[in-house]
């Protein structure tokens, strides 16, 4: 029997077991994942994210994340504004920017001086490849906005890898939008091979949008970090949304800033808080 020591923490109600293992050793492969991340039986949680040491000369840690149904995916933005409150809090660092490893690429975070966090996210990529997707057509694959087959019905997504795979709806209205069944319906469409993260976007004013988010091997959470990054870049490309000031994305546990110049070579950054919830040990 092992025991483990966690903190579970929250990104706008985007909610996280977070793992040193830095300082205790975890093998992932051996947890019970799922289990842990049930909210009637377990602790209750989107993502687990875990903190390693370095692999490169150039990393001051290496950050892992785990779905609730235990795949591991690329990059969480809200994870990484909680990861640089953890190591900050434990004092596992005392810089207040840290170059953080992950499967997605490196991320640049920052601890501001009024406890909000700055994240670095790295360049938006497009290219259907790149996501992955399958266009249905060589047309569809040099347009911005993509076609999504769900049974007969077509979907336009505009479709945004930020260290993970987004597909981005433009609706009227995001509380009335079918945000469960086509989410679902797009997660693991044949489109998309390693699945995708759904966004639905009601656009408000060139710098504001509302924002509801179907994560893969989640469902929809209360906040995507990585989603809103999305979401901004692609509204600024199609047009809806002003690259000259910070764009606000509303979400249902609260609200991010995100900036993007407006070109395929400019850096995103996303602003938002990060809290801790409490202290726990779980064995298993």
């Amino acid at each position: 029997m092992n025991t483990l020591k966690f903190t579970k923490m929250h990104g706008l109600g985007n909610d996280f077991m977070v793992v040193d293992g830095i300082n205790q050793r975890f093998d992932p492969a051996a947890a019970p994942i799922a289990a842990w991340a049930s909210r009637h039986t377990g602790i209750g949680f989107d993502q687990l994210l875990l903190i390693e040491a370095p692999q490169t000369a150039v990393g001051d840690f290496r950050y892992r994340i785990f779905n609730a149904d235990g795949s591991e995916v690329e990059q969480c933005g809200n994870g990484a504004r909680c990861f640089v409150r953890f190591v900050t809090d434990k004092q596992l660092t005392y810089k207040r920017e840290i170059v953080v490893e992950t499967a997605g690429g490196i991320i640049l975070p920052r601890l501001a001086d009024n406890g909000l966090v700055d994240v670095d996210m790295g360049k938006p990529l497009f290219a259907p490849e790149y996501i992955p997707f399958k266009p249905i057509s060589q047309e569809d694959a040099r347009a911005q906005t993509h076609t999504v087959l769900v049974g007969t019905e077509p979907i336009p997504v505009s479709c945004v890898n930020m260290g993970n795979p987004h597909a981005v709806i433009v609706v009227d209205d995001v509380a009335a939008a079918p945000v469960a069944r086509l989410g679902e319906a797009i997660e693991s469409h044949p489109q998309f091979p390693q699945r995708v993260n759904v966004g639905f976007m009601q656009v408000l004013s060139p710098q504001h949008i509302k924002l509801r988010v179907f994560e893969r091997g989640t469902g929809e959470t209360q906040a995507c970090g990585t989603g809103a990054c999305a979401a901004a870049v692609a509204g600024i490309r199609l047009g809806l949304l002003d690259a000259e000031a910070p764009v606000q994305v509303d979400l249902p546990g609260g609200s991010l800033h995100i900036r993007w110049a407006g070109s395929d070579a400019d850096h995103v950054l996303m602003t938002g808080p990060a809290q801790t919830v409490f202290e726990g040990e779980v064995s298993y």
